[in-house]
């Protein structure tokens, strides 16, 4: 395999093997529409053969941060159509992550009674709300009953996604989120079907992909994991215990024919992940690149040498709208402006310029 040659993920039909990984742009607007800046950003970026798009909350209970788009409301879905639209004018190709913060978040920055996770347990720290930061809260510890109605949340936004125009979803289960926080010992303490073993703690991560390709169809279908990424105190510091939660996890999704599997993960090459590559039964993006950048040579390497099969790219691809030409021509690349990842303006954000406009 090549990074630059065309794959098939399901339904997806992806020009090259480059995907643009789901990234936090907090530029929607105080209702959680998408504004016409982020249109033009992910229009900039159909280059990539996927677009993963940001984590957008399924629900308001769901929120994480003020300026994260939902997919709740018909002017969010018409929202979303819009760029949706320009994507695929572009030639592109893009599906919706659906991030529920569960216990990341604060009733300031959702307008709810209550967040919820798996247990009554903080994340560590604090968040940045309207009103200044302030400490993270003590979840509402989701009741056995409640657990479906979570459930039908995640399947109603893929729903709505796919209303919206986009070619399919990713299921958040990484980074110290809600279906994250199910698969950590240290965030789920339950003792009921959902907690207590890594294959109870893998229980709900299954259940609701399932009930999102149900919604959709498997081969629109995919998710995101980061085992043993140990953010936001969602912590898997077992070795043996992430291997039989993740092995779990793998053998409760390889039935379903997911369109991909996107794996987060330091050491891609590495047992653990391989592990899961082998036997989660779908093609696997992998991506290493969150405390460093991943590389041309690496991405190149990833699917050569046959580790992935496909690569996703995070801050290059803030930086470098057209990063698949440029990696082909090895090009110079943009610099990122960390400082302008976050924030309300299109500086940083649609002023990257592409390689024609510098050549």
């Amino acid at each position: 395999m090549d990074l630059y040659s065309p794959a098939t993920f399901g339904s997806l039909h992806l020009a090259n093997r480059v995907v643009m990984a789901p990234l936090t742009r907090t530029r929607a607007g105080a209702d959680g529409v998408p504004t016409d800046a982020m249109v033009e950003y992910y229009r900039q970026r159909a280059g990539q053969g996927l677009i993963v798009s940001e984590g957008v909350w399924p629900v308001a209970e769901g929120m994480s941060y003020p300026g994260q788009p939902g997919i709740e409301t018909p002017e969010q879905i018409e929202g979303w159509r819009l760029v949706a639209d320009a994507v695929h004018a572009a030639g592109g190709v893009i599906v919706m992550q659906l991030m529920h913060g569960g216990r990341v978040s604060h009733t300031a920055i959702t307008g709810t009674e209550r967040i919820v996770a798996p247990s009554a347990l903080p994340a560590p720290g604090q968040t940045r709300t309207p009103e200044g930061k302030v400490d993270m809260p003590v979840p509402h510890a989701l009741e056995t009953d409640e657990i479906p109605a979570v459930i039908a949340q995640f399947a109603q936004a893929a729903r709505n996604a796919v209303a919206a125009g986009f070619d399919g979803v990713e299921v958040h289960g990484a980074n110290g989120y809600l279906v994250h926080e199910f698969l950590s010992p240290a965030s789920n303490v339950r003792e009921d079907t959902y907690g207590g073993s890594p294959e109870a703690r893998a229980r709900f991560a299954v259940e609701v992909t399932e009930a999102v390709a149900a919604a959709v169809g498997a081969d629109r279908t995919g998710i995101r994991l980061s085992p043993q990424h140990n953010i936001q105190g969602v912590l898997e510091p077992d070795d043996a215990d992430a291997r039989a939660t993740y092995a779990a996890l793998a053998a409760g999704l390889a039935p379903l024919g997911l369109a991909f599997v996107d794996i987060l993960h330091a050491h891609p090459q590495g047992d653990l992940v391989q592990r899961i590559r082998r036997s989660v039964g779908a093609p696997v993006i992998l991506n290493s690149g969150f405390s460093s950048p991943t590389t041309r040579e690496e991405a190149e390497a990833l699917v050569a040498e046959g580790w992935a099969d496909a690569v996703g790219v995070g801050r290059p691809v803030i930086a470098n709208p057209d990063l698949v030409h440029r990696w082909q021509q090895r090009a110079d690349l943009n610099e990122p402006r960390p400082e302008l990842f976050y924030g309300r303006t299109a500086e940083g954000y649609t002023d990257y310029p592409a390689l024609a406009a510098v050549s």
